[in-house]
C-alpha cells in the first residue's frame, strides 16, 4: 500500500472506531446474556450500528484497505449478523414488533431530520413554485393553461363548483382510492428515482409538480370554486404533499451522494446513501396510501366544511410534531447521525 492509502485508511478507521467498539460491546453482551435479556434501548441502538458497519465493510473493500482491517470488520459484521438475524430474532414475536416500532417511532423521523437540508430544499423547490403558480393563476386564469391542459382544468372546475353535498356514490370511493394510490405513488417515486441524475431530475419534478398543483388550485379558485377545492385538499394535503416533498428530498440526497461522495467511491457512496434513505421512501409511500384513503372516503364526503378543516388542521399538526419530535430521546446517540 502507498503512504497515501495508509493515511486514508487511518483517517477512516479513526473516524469510525467509536461505533465499531460500541457494536462489539453490544454484540458481546447479547451473545453472553442472550438477546431477550438485553435492554430494549440497547437493541434499538445495535440495529443502526450493524447497518453502518456493513456500509463501512463495503467501503473498505472498495478502497482496498489492508487485510487486518477487512478481517476485523468482517468478523464484527458476522457476529452482529448472528445477533440481529439469528433464530432467536426470527422466532421472537416481540423482536419483530420491536423492530417495527423502532422503524416508525425512531428510524423514519430521525432519518428525515438527519437529511433535513435535503428535505428543506425539496420543500422550497415544491412550495415556492406552488405559491407562484397559485398567485399567477388567480391574477390571470389563462396562465394556468400554459401549465395544465385546458381540457383538464375546465371539467375539474365544474366538478368542484358542484361541491360535495351529495358525497360519493357507493363503491366509488374504493375505485378512486386505487386511482389516487397509483397516481400519487407514481409521482413520489419519480421524484425519488430521478435523483440518480445528480439530483437534477428530482429538482425538476418537484418544481413541475408544485407549479402544476398551484396553477390548478389558483385557476379553480379564480372560477369561484376556491372554497370547495381547499375544503377537499385540506384533509389529506399534509400527508400527500408532505410525502412528495420527502420523496423528492430523498432523491436530492441520492443525487448529492454521487456529486460529493467524500472519501468513498461513487458507487459505494450511492449504495450507502440508498440504504440510509430507504426508510424515508418507505415512510412516504405509507403516507401516500393513507392520503389516498382519506381523499377517497373522507375528502369528497358530505361532511361539513368546518369539520373537514378541523380534521385537516389537526392532521397537519400531528404530522409536523411527529417528524420534528418522534425518536428524539435516542437521536443524540444514533450512530447514523455521528457517521453523517
Amino acid at each position: 500500500m502507498s503512504i497515501a492509502s495508509i493515511l486514508t485508511e487511518k483517517v477512516f478507521a479513526d473516524r469510525r472506531r467509536e461505533d465499531w467498539e460500541k457494536l462489539d460491546e453490544l454484540t458481546s453482551k447479547a451473545q453472553d446474556l442472550g438477546v431477550r435479556k438485553v435492554a430494549s434501548d440497547e437493541i434499538v441502538e445495535l440495529l443502526p450500528l450493524y447497518r453502518a458497519v456493513c456500509h463501512d465493510l463495503a467501503a473498505a473493500r472498495a478502497a482496498r484497505y489492508s487485510a487486518p482491517l477487512l478481517d476485523y470488520l468482517l468478523g464484527l459484521t458476522a457476529a452482529a449478523h448472528t445477533v440481529v438475524y439469528g433464530p432467536h430474532a426470527r422466532d421472537s414475536e416481540d423482536g419483530r414488533e420491536r423492530r417495527i416500532r423502532h422503524a416508525w417511532l425512531v428510524a423514519f423521523p430521525q432519518t428525515v431530520r438527519r437529511f433535513r437540508l435535503a428535505m428543506l430544499l425539496s420543500a422550497a423547490l415544491f412550495f415556492v413554485p406552488f405559491a407562484l403558480g397559485c398567485v399567477m393563476a388567480l391574477r390571470d386564469p389563462s396562465f394556468a393553461f400554459r401549465i395544465v391542459p385546458e381540457a383538464t382544468l375546465r371539467p375539474l372546475t365544474e366538478g368542484y363548483a358542484q361541491g360535495f353535498g351529495a358525497g360519493r356514490q357507493a363503491g366509488e370511493g374504493a375505485l378512486m382510492a386505487g386511482f389516487y394510490i397509483y397516481n400519487n405513488v407514481g409521482i413520489a417515486l419519480r421524484c425519488f428515482a430521478l435523483g440518480i441524475f445528480g439530483g437534477i431530475g428530482s429538482a425538476f419534478y418537484l418544481v413541475h409538480n408544485g407549479l402544476s398543483i398551484g396553477a390548478t388550485l389558483g385557476y379553480v379558485a379564480s372560477q369561484g370554486a376556491g372554497e370547495n377545492i381547499v375544503t377537499f385538499i385540506v384533509s389529506h394535503g399534509s400527508l400527500e404533499l408532505g410525502a412528495i416533498v420527502l420523496a423528492g428530498g430523498s432523491g436530492l440526497s441520492i443525487g448529492w451522494s454521487l456529486v460529493a461522495p467524500g472519501d468513498l467511491p461513487r458507487l459505494v457512496s450511492l449504495q450507502r446513501r440508498a440504504r440510509e434513505i430507504l426508510v424515508v421512501v418507505a415512510g412516504a409511500a405509507v403516507m401516500l396510501v393513507g392520503a389516498a384513503a382519506i381523499e377517497a372516503f373522507w375528502s369528497a364526503s358530505s361532511a361539513p366544511r368546518d369539520v373537514k378543516l378541523a380534521v385537516g388542521g389537526s392532521l397537519f399538526v400531528l404530522v409536523t410534531l411527529y417528524l420534528l419530535i418522534a425518536g428524539r430521546t435516542t437521536e443524540d446517540e444514533s450512530p447514523s447521525k455521528r457517521a453523517s
